[in-house]
Protein backbone atom coordinates (compact mmCIF):
# COMPACT_ATOMS: atom_id res chain seq x y z
CA UNK A 1 0.00 0.00 0.00
CA UNK A 2 1.33 3.42 -0.53
CA UNK A 3 0.72 6.02 1.83
CA UNK A 4 1.31 10.03 1.50
CA UNK A 5 2.72 11.51 4.31
CA UNK A 6 2.46 15.15 4.11
CA UNK A 7 4.48 17.53 6.38
CA UNK A 8 7.52 14.72 6.18
CA UNK A 9 10.30 17.69 6.62
CA UNK A 10 8.40 18.48 10.50
CA UNK A 11 9.04 16.81 14.01
CA UNK A 12 5.73 14.80 13.65
CA UNK A 13 5.90 14.26 10.06
CA UNK A 14 9.80 12.88 10.21
CA UNK A 15 9.05 10.80 13.74
CA UNK A 16 6.19 9.05 11.32
CA UNK A 17 8.24 8.51 8.10
CA UNK A 18 10.12 6.32 10.07
CA UNK A 19 6.88 4.37 11.98
CA UNK A 20 4.90 4.22 8.66
CA UNK A 21 7.50 2.06 7.01
CA UNK A 22 6.62 -0.99 8.03
CA UNK A 23 3.05 -0.56 6.59
CA UNK A 24 3.75 -0.04 2.98
CA UNK A 25 5.51 2.67 0.54
CA UNK A 26 5.81 5.75 2.01
CA UNK A 27 5.78 8.88 -0.31
CA UNK A 28 6.29 12.78 2.06
CA UNK A 29 6.80 14.76 -0.81
CA UNK A 30 8.50 17.82 0.19
CA UNK A 31 6.74 21.56 -0.35
CA UNK A 32 8.54 22.49 -3.53
CA UNK A 33 6.43 18.91 -4.80
CA UNK A 34 2.91 19.65 -2.65
CA UNK A 35 2.71 22.90 -1.21
CA UNK A 36 -0.66 23.06 0.36
CA UNK A 37 -1.06 26.73 -0.32
CA UNK A 38 -1.83 25.13 -3.89
CA UNK A 39 -5.18 23.04 -3.77
CA UNK A 40 -4.92 22.36 -7.63
CA UNK A 41 -1.01 20.89 -6.64
CA UNK A 42 -2.44 18.87 -3.90
CA UNK A 43 -5.18 17.25 -5.98
CA UNK A 44 -2.71 16.40 -8.71
CA UNK A 45 0.17 14.79 -6.51
CA UNK A 46 -3.18 12.98 -4.85
CA UNK A 47 -4.34 11.93 -8.03
CA UNK A 48 -0.68 10.83 -9.16
CA UNK A 49 0.32 9.00 -6.14
CA UNK A 50 -3.03 7.08 -5.95
CA UNK A 51 -2.20 5.96 -1.83
CA UNK A 52 -4.30 3.71 -0.34
CA UNK A 53 -3.82 6.29 2.83
CA UNK A 54 -3.13 10.04 3.13
CA UNK A 55 -2.07 10.83 6.45
CA UNK A 56 -1.45 15.10 6.84
CA UNK A 57 0.62 16.21 9.37
CA UNK A 58 1.54 19.22 7.93
CA UNK A 59 0.10 22.25 9.08
CA UNK A 60 0.69 26.21 8.97
CA UNK A 61 1.95 26.50 12.08
CA UNK A 62 3.73 30.29 12.58
CA UNK A 63 0.82 31.90 14.79
CA UNK A 64 2.58 34.72 14.92
CA UNK A 65 2.90 35.16 11.23
CA UNK A 66 -0.69 34.18 10.38
CA UNK A 67 -1.83 37.10 12.23
CA UNK A 68 -0.51 39.11 8.66
CA UNK A 69 -1.53 36.21 6.58
CA UNK A 70 -4.53 34.54 7.73
CA UNK A 71 -5.57 33.34 4.00
CA UNK A 72 -2.97 31.11 3.77
CA UNK A 73 -2.82 29.68 7.27
CA UNK A 74 -7.28 28.97 6.58
CA UNK A 75 -5.63 27.76 3.41
CA UNK A 76 -3.21 25.35 4.83
CA UNK A 77 -4.84 24.33 7.61
CA UNK A 78 -8.48 23.68 6.24
CA UNK A 79 -8.82 23.83 2.51
CA UNK A 80 -5.74 21.66 1.81
CA UNK A 81 -7.30 18.85 4.52
CA UNK A 82 -10.77 19.05 2.78
CA UNK A 83 -9.40 18.55 -0.11
CA UNK A 84 -7.53 15.68 0.88
CA UNK A 85 -10.54 14.36 2.42
CA UNK A 86 -11.94 14.66 -1.16
CA UNK A 87 -9.60 13.11 -3.07
CA UNK A 88 -8.74 10.20 -0.52
CA UNK A 89 -12.67 9.22 -0.57
CA UNK A 90 -12.81 9.30 -4.23
CA UNK A 91 -9.80 6.62 -4.57
CA UNK A 92 -11.51 5.13 -1.53
CA UNK A 93 -8.22 5.63 0.83
CA UNK A 94 -7.92 6.54 4.64
CA UNK A 95 -7.09 9.24 5.79
CA UNK A 96 -5.90 10.68 9.12
CA UNK A 97 -5.65 13.91 10.23
CA UNK A 98 -3.33 15.55 12.82
CA UNK A 99 -3.97 18.88 14.23
CA UNK A 100 -3.45 21.00 17.39
CA UNK A 101 -4.51 21.65 21.13
CA UNK A 102 -4.07 25.09 20.20
CA UNK A 103 -7.63 25.89 19.11
CA UNK A 104 -8.33 25.56 22.89
CA UNK A 105 -7.88 28.09 24.76
CA UNK A 106 -7.44 25.99 28.29
CA UNK A 107 -10.59 27.71 30.54
CA UNK A 108 -12.39 24.93 29.91
CA UNK A 109 -12.35 22.47 33.08
CA UNK A 110 -12.19 18.25 32.30
CA UNK A 111 -11.66 17.37 28.59
CA UNK A 112 -12.50 18.84 25.25
CA UNK A 113 -14.69 16.87 22.76
CA UNK A 114 -16.58 17.60 19.54
CA UNK A 115 -19.36 18.45 21.70
CA UNK A 116 -16.93 21.06 23.52
CA UNK A 117 -17.60 23.82 20.25
CA UNK A 118 -17.29 26.66 20.29
CA UNK A 119 -13.47 26.41 20.51
CA UNK A 120 -12.19 29.57 21.74
CA UNK A 121 -9.11 30.33 19.05
CA UNK A 122 -5.80 31.59 20.44
CA UNK A 123 -4.79 33.39 17.19
CA UNK A 124 -5.65 33.32 13.43
CA UNK A 125 -3.67 29.69 12.91
CA UNK A 126 -5.86 28.20 15.53
CA UNK A 127 -9.26 29.32 13.24
CA UNK A 128 -7.91 27.63 9.93
CA UNK A 129 -7.33 24.82 11.76
CA UNK A 130 -10.69 24.68 13.86
CA UNK A 131 -12.65 24.91 10.37
CA UNK A 132 -10.03 21.53 9.57
CA UNK A 133 -11.82 20.24 12.10
CA UNK A 134 -15.14 21.26 10.04
CA UNK A 135 -14.32 20.68 7.06
CA UNK A 136 -16.12 17.32 5.07
CA UNK A 137 -14.42 14.37 5.94
CA UNK A 138 -13.88 10.91 3.88
CA UNK A 139 -16.09 7.91 6.22
CA UNK A 140 -12.61 6.31 6.89
CA UNK A 141 -11.20 9.32 8.47
CA UNK A 142 -9.49 8.62 11.66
Amino acid sequence: MKILLTGGSGQLGYELQRSLQGLGEVVAPGRAQMDLADLAQVRAVIRAVRPGLVVNAAAYTAVDQAETEPAVARRINAEAPAVMADEARKLGAAMVQYSTDYVFDGNKQGAYWKATWPIRSMSMASPSSRLNRRSPRPASLT
